[in-house]
């Protein structure tokens, strides 16, 4: 399967403070930037955080229940290899990251099984990885 590059933006209230979660943090690669956004290579796509006010989502969580868990909505993040994923969870474990979601197995011994891990950035956006032992599952029913 070829994929392109996806291009998100998402606000945030505090550019210095998100700009370093997801450069520290994550270590991710910054590309063009100014005072109000910056560019991050996430994971091979593209990633801008924009200055903007909080949002409703920001402020108050507002949740799905799946698997016996309540997701955040809304949320965004990566489908990585089972491997990176792991490795992710433990750099996240070791700097602290509060988790919404705790890494676990979802679906466990279903269609569709998958790790998963929910968390916040500094300034409220939910964001998921997941991975899949089996990549033909990603769309499975």
């Amino acid at each position: 399967m070829s994929l392109q590059p996806f291009h998100l933006a998402i606000p945030v209230y505090d550019v210095p403070l998100a700009r370093a979660f997801y450069r520290d943090v994550f270590g991710l690669e910054e590309g063009r930037s100014c005072e109000q956004w910056v560019d991050f290579n996430f994971f091979g796509h593209q990633l801008v955080i924009h200055e903007h006010p909080q949002t409703d989502s920001q402020q108050s969580v507002q949740t799905n229940a799946v698997d016996g868990h309540d997701v955040p909505v809304p949320h965004f993040g990566v489908v990585l290899e089972w491997e990176q994923w792991q490795s992710l969870a433990n750099k996240l474990k070791a700097a602290n990251i509060h988790f919404v979601i705790e890494p676990y197995i979802r679906f466990k011994g279903q269609v569709g099984e998958q790790a998963t891990m929910f968390f916040y950035d500094p300034c409220g956006n939910a964001l998921e990885f997941k991975a899949f032992k089996d990549m033909s599952q990603l769309f499975a029913k």
